[in-house]
């Protein structure tokens, strides 16, 4: 694990309706996502919604100022995390995750660690992100690396 990276198991609740005819069926489920109780979110920025299809890759960037906490609601995804804090006890460490459908989780991605992530699976994968700061287009909190960045060293294969 990363030094300050939290990976929150979510659990997901059956939606049972008892409705003539439809005596305890499942309707579909329900997940709480985020709590303020968790601690994770230092300040509250924005909350932002993606949507990357089968073999997508995003990668990598990083963020001087602000955290992000990474929800992916469908598909499946590879995430990938490479320390890049040199006052880090984990300077220059990857970490994998799998996280989606069936397998539901919170990614707490602090500042100065880079990110991206594959979408895994056939079905696309949306991604629900809430971060520390607003985004400023004048001035980007984003810092770029290539995805194949051969200090990283990651096999974007499935």
């Amino acid at each position: 694990m990363i030094e300050g990276v939290v990976v929150k198991k979510l659990l997901a609740h059956a939606d049972i309706e008892d409705a003539p005819g439809r005596k305890n069926s499942p309707r579909g489920f329900l997940i709480e996502v985020l709590r303020k109780d968790d601690g994770f979110l230092k300040a509250f920025g924005q909350s932002v919604f993606t949507v990357a299809h089968t073999g997508t890759i995003k990668a990598f960037h990083w963020h001087k100022k602000q955290d992000d906490l990474w929800f992916m609601a469908t598909g499946r995804a590879k995430v990938v995390l490479y320390d890049r804090r040199r006052r880090s006890g984990t300077y220059g460490q990857t970490q994998i995750i799998f996280a989606g459908e069936g397998d539901y989780k919170l990614i707490l991605i602090p500042r100065g660690v880079a990110h991206g992530y594959q979408v895994i699976s056939k079905e696309p994968v949306l991604l629900f992100y809430h971060v520390t700061r607003m985004y400023d287009p004048k001035k980007p909190d984003e810092e770029r690396m290539p995805f194949d960045d051969p200090g990283i060293g990651i096999s974007w294969e499935k």
